[in-house]
């Protein structure tokens, strides 16, 4: 478990070759282990890098990586989805750095560059059983606009969709 004064040791950089790769995997693994989640959604988490890759645009979007002492501990990404609406996508935390705040510093990370990028909203997509995220989430200021019962990944989910004014 990462201790929170160990936090500032722990860095956010831009993404590298391995790195997508990485946050594929780790979906994969911990959102099965953990949520039950089926390989269907380790696919979707591959076209979203997928499409990061292909129309990354630096000015207007940024994958962060969290690291300490050359071991990943965490990601999310942000995605241009028009204009003036970013997208934060892809948040995930190794579970030895959960509750130390590193989480909130991904997030804030992403609502700096959003605003910094001219963009006016930032959305996101999640589901109602990811509660640490959520209240992440609603601590930064994102409000829940709209949610709907989905089956994906294997499962009986209630995704929501939350945004933030910029």
């Amino acid at each position: 478990m990462l201790k929170r004064a160990m936090l500032p040791q722990v860095r956010l950089r831009r993404h590298r070759p391995g790195d997508l790769g990485w946050v594929v995997q780790r979906h994969g693994e911990l959102y099965w282990r953990e949520y039950g989640y089926d390989a269907r959604f380790e696919a979707l988490v591959a076209g979203i890098a997928a499409r990061f890759v292909e129309t990354f645009d630096r000015r207007r979007e940024r994958c962060w990586i969290a690291e300490s002492r050359g071991r990943r501990l965490g990601a999310v990404f942000l995605v241009k989805q028009s204009p003036r609406i970013a997208k934060l996508r892809l948040l995930i935390v190794e579970p030895e750095a959960r509750g130390v705040g590193l989480g909130r510093r991904l997030v804030a990370a992403c609502v700096r560059f959003a605003r910094a990028a001219g963009y006016r909203k930032l959305v996101l997509w999640t589901q109602s059983e990811l509660t640490a995220a959520r209240a992440i989430y609603e601590k930064l200021g994102f409000r829940k606009v709209r949610s709907e019962a989905h089956a994906s990944f294997g499962k009986s989910l209630i995704g929501e969709y939350w945004e933030l004014p910029l």
